[in-house]
């Protein structure tokens, strides 16, 4: 099993780099998949994925994703209400096999997976965005692997909840320090230091501490999620890791989190 996630992780990781190295159309459509395979397995776990308004939910997330490539996300709230009147016209012709708690997951659903793992490009677009865009992946992926090899090493007391029970407080500090550190080294190839209102240093590595906290949420939250439904895995498509879901599941909850960080601490 540790062969496995060593190999497809080590697969993740070049296929990240190449993407986000050439960013634009690519990195977009690429996300765009991710996030329709990672809407597919939620409403898997929710036994929606072959429902009429499970596909209006594809629809939906087809469409925010076309609306990014023409840059029109202020077009945005015309879609969700175009979705919700769809949704609605579902859910009275097929009553009562549908109840107003589906609707409310179909929403859900769609900013969960499709809106928050967008972020990841509009980072990508922002000014030195091929830079800022591995703030997200240092405070998500570098801080799993921190607050894993610290939790293995010197985790003593657990995490007072029962969502994940082998986690550790050690292993919590130790992904936050991590993450800190990883933002404060790249902090070392930006080189526009009058974009922000105060150090890069110190604003990388502030994205690191709050990236670092926000992905440990994603991650129990992704945990919840799954047994609420009583899954272990949203799916098997990444060897030893799971589904995308399971993969991603910190790269949503960072991404937005990085990018209203570092709008609000840019010179604009």
């Amino acid at each position: 099993m540790f062969g496995k996630r060593l190999i497809s992780g080590i697969v993740l990781v070049i296929i990240a780099i190449l993407v986000l190295l050439q960013g634009d159309l690519l990195l977009l459509s690429v996300l765009g998949l991710v996030a329709l395979i990672g809407t597919f397995e939620f409403l898997r776990a929710i036994k929606m994925e072959k429902e009429h308004i499970g596909i209006i939910c594809y629809l939906s997330v087809i469409g925010y994703y076309i609306l990014l490539y023409f840059n029109h996300q202020d077009y945005f709230m015309e879609l969700l209400v175009g979705t919700l009147v769809l949704l609605l016209i579902i859910y009275v012709l097929r009553y009562p096999h549908y109840t107003t708690e589906h609707i409310a997951m179909m929403f859900f659903v769609i900013l969960y997976v499709g809106v928050l793992l967008s972020y990841v490009y509009q980072v990508r677009c922002l000014e030195d965005g091929k830079l800022l865009v591995w703030l997200i992946f240092a405070s998500a992926w570098g801080s799993d692997t921190m607050a894993y090899v610290v939790g293995m090493l010197f985790g003593k007391h657990k995490l007072p909840s029962e969502l994940s029970p082998k986690k550790t407080v050690e292993g919590c500090i130790g992904g936050i320090v991590g993450a800190a550190l990883i933002g404060f080294a790249i902090s070392f190839l930006y080189h526009d230091n009058n974009l922000f209102i105060i150090s890069p240093h110190i604003v990388f590595a502030l994205i690191g501490v709050f990236g670092s906290l926000i992905s440990q949420l994603g991650d129990l939250t992704a945990s919840a999620i799954k047994r609420n439904h009583a899954i272990k895995d949203y799916g098997d498509i990444i060897p030893g890791h799971g589904g995308i879901l399971d993969r991603f599941d910190s790269i949503i909850f960072v991404a937005p989190v990085v990018y209203y960080f570092l709008v609000w601490l840019a010179r604009i």
